[in-house]
């Protein structure tokens, strides 16, 4: 894994932002363009699901749709096998992280809560926001503001609050010696999941009049 380099030094709100972008760019990702083509085809797909809509999301909290989770299992299994299989060979890099036991489960918690309220998730909240839904906007930019009092209280509440890190690793790291065919198991099992998901969809009843009228 490349290492990163970051040429701005200093604390602040304003030389994380800078480190952020640095280490956006010293990671590779591609050309401009190939992130602008990546962007188009993801909202494409958000918007041919339709799982930008209220309904998936909390449908989906609610075990009243299972479009969300289907299209989860079946993007996890997929792309477990791809981007293992790419990083072997150099296409990709894991960025692995620690595992903070509380944090992960106060911060899904809190995330989950969250989502099903405002019926959006990081991924599709952009692409409603596109589509001129008001209550996303002032959804992300409470967002917003919630990243900027993680940032300013981190070092003093947050950082405490998320306990000792157990260290990094993944699921290969468990079977050494038959690594790809761990992978190999895990993603035909997680893509199997989503194809015997039962298919429910939860119906939107404003634009099922407004399709009568």
């Amino acid at each position: 894994m490349n290492e990163i380099v970051f040429k701005t030094d200093g604390e602040g709100i304003l030389v994380r932002f800078y480190q952020m972008i640095e280490n956006v760019i010293h990671q590779g990702h591609g050309s401009v363009a190939l992130v602008f083509l990546i962007g188009v085809i993801f909202g494409g797909i958000v918007q041919y699901t339709r799982v930008d809509k209220f309904e998936k999301i909390a449908g989906f909290a609610m075990l009243k749709d299972t479009i969300v989770p289907k299209m989860l299992f079946l993007a996890v299994g997929l792309s477990s096998i791809g981007i293992y299989f790419m990083a072997e060979h150099g296409f990709a890099h894991l960025h692995i992280k620690p595992i903070v036991l509380p944090g992960l489960i106060i911060g899904g918690i809190m995330f989950g809560i969250s989502m099903a309220i405002l019926g959006k998730c990081p991924g599709t909240g952009p692409v409603s926001i596109a589509e001129g839904r008001v209550d996303v906007l002032v959804g992300a930019i409470g967002g917003l503001f919630g990243g900027l009092l993680f940032t300013l209280f981190y070092d003093d509440i947050f950082k405490p609050l998320q306990g000792e890190s157990l260290g990094t690793g993944i699921l290969p790291d468990l079977f050494q010696g038959n690594e790809q065919l761990s992978v190999l198991i895990f993603g035909a099992v997680v893509t199997l999941i989503a194809i015997l998901i039962p298919k429910l969809e939860m119906e939107d009843e404003l634009e099922d009049n407004d399709s009568l009228r």
